[in-house]
């Protein structure tokens, strides 16, 4: 973010010139509604420099994108908005034992 102090957070946008080498890892997981949200983290370099973030929609893959999707099954984690960020955070809705 654009501040450290600011709530909600105002997230800081970069835009990438050009084509990028990219490494990211990211989840998806239902949100409030059911409906499956992509969060990733990538790091793009070009000419000896990295931006490295969260990615942001506009993001447009050229020539080869490649993918590994490992799944977890059988959890209760779901993606809900958070009052105070805005974020949409990963919860367990999991009920802990009595």
């Amino acid at each position: 973010p654009e501040s450290t102090e600011a709530m909600p957070p105002k997230p800081m946008l970069h835009l990438l010139d050009g084509v990028h080498e990219a490494a990211a890892v990211g989840t998806i997981f239902p949100d409030d509604a059911g409906t499956p949200r992509l969060h990733m983290h990538a790091a793009l370099g070009r000419e000896g420099e990295t931006r490295t973030g969260c990615i942001r929609p506009g993001v447009t893959t050229w020539v080869i994108g490649e993918v590994v999707i490992v799944e977890v099954v059988g959890s209760d984690m779901v993606r809900t908005t958070d009052p105070d960020t805005g974020f949409s955070l990963l919860q367990n809705l999991r009920r802990s034992p009595k």
